[in-house]
């Protein structure tokens, strides 16, 4: 028993790493807008690398079940936080503490709810919606009130003036579920190297 834990709390090491590694760099990169194409008024270089994050956590609950999976959650979490203190400004540390917390452990609940079914359905709807939760709540966090001014957007023909954070939330929403499609490719062919646990519901 004592061998199969320190097994499995190695084989834990690669994903809480990989998680700190995501949190830290979109901490970063989410203060820098997208300049290329003239699209700095949508999106955030951390609209790139976020998603990533759901990757991980999914794969975690694939292999090891929810339990293990929030505890993935937990230790990124807190192991992020602190370098995420030090390159990033309080504020946008505080916001993606408690927006990466509340996504990740609904992306949880939700693979865990649909595991059974196709085998894109879990990752993709998990994904998904801790994508929506964490834009929404990560973007009015961070930024509203901070007087980052206002754009223009052109919105079906017509010209829209909002916060430049509400386009950048619209716009990383947009990379974040366009990356989530993405990342099933590598999921797909992954699922077959890594045994599933099939546990619903498991603490």
């Amino acid at each position: 028993m004592p061998e199969r834990s320190a097994g499995t709390v190695l084989s834990l090491a690669l994903p809480v790493a990989a998680m700190a590694l995501i949190v830290v760099a979109s901490n970063v990169l989410v203060q820098f807008p997208f300049t290329p194409f003239g699209l700095e008024h949508w999106f955030t270089w951390g609209a790139f690398t976020y998603p990533a994050a759901f990757f991980v956590t999914d794969l975690t609950n694939r292999r090891f079940g929810p339990g293990r999976a929030r505890n993935v959650v937990y230790a990124g979490f807190a192991l992020a936080i602190v370098a995420s203190g030090i390159l990033a400004t309080p504020r946008i540390a505080a916001a993606s503490a408690s927006a990466f917390l509340i996504a990740q452990l609904l992306d949880v609940f939700i693979f865990d709810r649909l595991r059974r079914e196709a085998w894109w359905r879990a990752p993709l709807a998990s994904s998904a919606l801790g994508s929506l939760i964490d834009t929404a709540w990560f973007f009015a966090f961070a930024f509203a009130g901070t007087g980052l001014g206002t754009a223009v957007y052109s919105v079906g023909g017509l010209a829209v003036e909002a916060p430049v954070w509400v386009g950048w939330a619209v716009g990383d929403l947009g990379v974040k579920l366009a990356v989530a499609l993405v990342l099933l490719a590598p999921f797909g062919l992954l699922r077959g190297l890594i045994p599933a646990r099939e546990a619903v519901g498991e603490a």
